[in-house]
């Protein structure tokens, strides 16, 4: 009723109907209060003859790299005060290549949630701010990357023995997913945080298997570039260089998504040359030698 008066008295006052826009949070492709909206109730089947004609339920989909990165922008002001020298937009390749990792990206939509985003950041603010520094440097950000991704499905028990406690996994999970010990799957996530990481940096070297003699799969393979599509679009190359290994490729975005195509690891360590998309310090940009 509250919001039916406000309408209509927005309407009288301002002579031209006023918009407004009811938040809530859903999941896939379920419509959060639907069944509230569709009642018989004179109340509800006013409110419902309120929405708009042609898109009375709109979605927000998850952010991409470029979204990422203005959001860490504004956190920057947000938390000035508390840390003068505060950088977040140096890490932003990381944060949106640590948030969109299988375990926190499902669906491999290749976009991240403001819920994973702000719990990894505020996280490794309160660690900073407890160690009193003036930054929040990317060891943090990567701890807290970890500890998201490894308790995303921890069940704590909490009984009066104190903070500490967890629910030992079941039967049926460890054999489901082989993962055994906490430990373990620490020691997984971190392994995989890590070679993550190492993707999004400019100055990762191609290493022992690079030397191999075997033609190996690039762990780049199927990942997402982080490359905004209209940037990318009106660009006058389609030429990528993989960041891990310094193979290129001609890629097209499908499904609103740029992903590199499964390679083998380049061996030759010859620098590329020509013009191309590649990853810098912190951005991807395209390169000209």
């Amino acid at each position: 009723m509250f919001i039916k008066e406000m309408t209509d008295q927005g309407r009288l006052q301002y002579d031209h109907p006023l918009g407004l826009c009811l938040v809530a949070a859903g999941r896939g492709n379920t419509i959060p209060l639907k069944e509230t909206l569709d009642q018989p109730d004179p109340t509800w089947l006013q409110f419902r003859r309120r929405l708009d004609k042609l898109d009375p339920f709109c979605q927000i989909a998850g952010h991409a790299s470029e979204e990422v990165r203005e959001i860490l922008a504004t956190l920057e002001t947000v938390y000035q005060p508390l840390f003068p020298q505060l950088n977040l937009r140096q890490w932003a390749g990381s944060i949106y290549t640590w948030l969109t990792q299988p375990v926190l990206d499902p669906t491999h939509s290749g976009r991240v949630t403001m819920d994973n985003l702000m719990k990894l950041v505020t996280t490794a603010l309160e660690w900073s701010y407890e160690a009193k520094d003036s930054d929040v440097k990317v060891e943090r950000l990567k701890s807290a990357a970890e500890l998201l991704a490894l308790r995303h499905d921890t069940l704590r028990i909490i009984d009066g023995a104190g903070p500490g406690v967890e629910a030992p996994p079941s039967e049926s999970t460890e054999q489901g997913n082989g993962s055994g010990t906490e430990t373990e799957r620490a020691e997984h996530v971190s392994q995989s945080l890590s070679v993550r990481s190492a993707q999004t940096t400019s100055h990762d070297v191609s290493g022992d298997s690079a030397r191999s003699t075997k033609a190996t799969k690039c762990a780049f393979s199927g990942m997402v570039v982080p490359i905004e599509l209209q940037q990318f679009q009106e660009s006058s190359t389609r030429l990528v260089e993989c960041p891990d290994c310094r193979a290129m490729r001609t890629l097209e975005p499908h499904g609103g998504v740029l992903r590199f195509k499964s390679h083998d690891r380049r061996k030759r360590t010859t620098p590329n040359t020509g013009q191309r998309w590649a990853r810098g310090k912190t951005d991807w940009d395209v390169m000209h030698g």
